[in-house]
């Protein structure tokens, strides 16, 4: 059974049981170890964490020799952000993939195989899925995390992404609650704002995480966005009317409330960590997220203590605090029980349902008049800044699949004002594979192709973005993420295999 440390007080363990911090390195530190014995009830994982589904199993276990019960949360989202395969990029397509497809049942399916493979190397809580409606195509931090901009086709697909990787014994967290969709500015720089009225918001935002709450989503976490139809003085992981009010109240919902990051700028460059961390339990929330940048002993400290200071001098109700540890351990339970029971010890899909649905996401225009390449082409990747959430330690693209499939293709990598000169220099005589990300949003990358398609109609090009720009060059490809079956899914297609 779970043990506390000898003298740690109830106040004390509940301030440690509300958050969830990340750590460095693939084993668990001392200081950690430390921590799940006094109280601690989660723990975050990230790329850095992650080596091998071998040394992931041996790292939960390791959490678990000292607390059985502990939560292990992920950021895995599939596609564009993804942990589990940080350095070869994901075997499953991302939201948007799946949304172009439209297969609730597809979604469902690959949800719960992410969940089994989850399972199996003991991480028993997913900060996913995205439900955010990308109303904005500009939107510059969701983008293909989303299912789309149709609000009743995201709401489907997230109720079937929780299904599936709850059927896994895996908890869901539903997010970025109240919705991210309609933002320009990326939280992790800055604190955004959406000034849609009430009525659209309740009909547009709020629609997909009514269909999460209904299919039963285990957790969801908070966007820290401000939103004054809903709240015009705080964000929503601090507003107590964004997350007690209309989260619990008027949609009904009972389960766990996690924060996005706190140390993300939205709210650690205008509240601070500690302040945020009071303000966000004060305000509903749960479960405090932090470690994506600030991973060490002495944050976990410096909230605990923010926790407890502020209980003692009556700014936060110790009942609510008590509430919060409560619902987590409450959900430590589920998973305890569910987990066990769940699609770890299922057996895998005899078909890669990854790829199979990378494949069917593809949207190719040009197809009839295209003859698939036989000689090694010149893959130029335009290559934009990735946002924070993605990350630019995976690699995406189409090149290592055609390097595979057609020996002696070239690569290189260019961004700017000069990229297209460059790219009909690099590539001599051979055939240009134009790769790019998010076209409509990156004026430079555009130009680019303007200059690579004058000189080569012949140009194929692949969008692994949002695709929001008019498809051209011999043959478009829109893969709808990239996700390294995403990639592999279009060099089918330029090659003919």
């Amino acid at each position: 059974m779970t043990t506390f440390a000898s003298g740690t007080d109830t106040l004390t363990r509940d301030a440690l049981t509300v958050l969830q911090p990340g750590f460095t390195g693939t084993t668990a530190p001392d200081w950690l170890l430390r921590r799940l014995g006094e109280g601690l009830a989660s723990v975050g994982l990230f790329g850095r964490n992650i080596a091998s589904p071998g040394q992931l199993a041996a790292l939960t276990a390791q959490l678990r020799a000292e607390r059985d019960d502990v939560l292990v949360a992920i950021d895995e989202e599939g596609g564009d952000v993804t942990r589990l395969e940080v350095g070869s990029g994901s075997s499953f397509p991302g939201n948007h993939a799946l949304g172009a497809v439209d297969d609730a049942e597809l979604t469902r399916a690959v949800a719960c195989e992410l969940g089994r493979r989850l399972a199996e190397c003991g991480v028993n809580l997913n900060w996913a899925p995205s439900a955010d409606v990308n109303s904005n195509p500009a939107n510059p931090v969701i983008g293909v995390r989303s299912f789309g901009a149709d609000t009743d086709l995201v709401a489907r697909h997230t109720a079937a992404y929780v299904t599936g990787l709850q059927s896994a014994g895996v908890a869901a967290c539903t997010k970025h609650f109240p919705g991210h969709g309609d933002t320009a500015v990326d939280s992790h720089h800055a604190l955004p704002r959406i000034d849609a009225p009430a009525q659209v918001l309740h009909r547009r935002e709020l629609a997909p995480f009514r269909a999460a709450i209904a299919a039963g989503t285990r957790a969801m976490m908070s966007a820290h966005i401000l939103v004054p139809a809903l709240d015009p003085d705080r964000p929503a992981t601090l507003s107590r009317r964004v997350l007690t009010e209309l989260l619990r109240g008027d949609l009904g919902y009972d389960g766990l409330i996690v924060t996005d990051g706190m140390e993300m700028r939205a709210i650690s460059g205008t509240y601070g960590i500690e302040r945020g961390s009071v303000l966000a339990i004060a305000a509903g929330a749960d479960a405090i997220c932090v470690g994506g940048g600030l991973a060490d002993d002495e944050t976990v400290r410096r909230l605990r203590d923010a926790l407890v200071t502020a209980v003692r001098s009556g700014e936060l109700a110790e009942e609510r605090l008590a509430e919060a540890a409560g619902r987590v351990r409450a959900l430590a339970r589920w998973t305890a029980t569910v987990g066990g029971e769940g699609a770890a010890a299922r057996p895998a899909p005899g078909a890669d349902i990854g790829l199979l649905a990378a494949r069917r996401a593809l949207t190719v225009t040009g197809a009839e008049g295209f003859t698939p390449l036989t000689e090694p082409p010149y893959v130029a990747a335009l290559t934009p800044v990735a946002n924070i959430a993605v990350g630019d330690d995976t690699p995406w693209g189409v090149a290592a699949e055609l390097v595979r499939m057609l020996p002696g293709t070239q690569t290189g990598s260019v961004a700017g004002e000069t990229a297209g000169r460059a790219v009909l220099e690099a590539a001599g005589a051979r055939r240009i594979v134009a790769v790019v990300r998010d076209e409509h949003r990156h004026p430079w990358m555009a130009g680019a192709l303007d200059v690579i398609l004058a000189q080569r109609p012949d140009t194929v090009v692949v969008e692994m973005g949002l695709p929001g720009a008019a498809p051209r060059g011999a043959l478009h490809i829109a893969t709808h993420g990239a996700a390294r079956v995403c990639g592999r899914a279009a060099a089918e297609v330029i090659a003919g295999r």
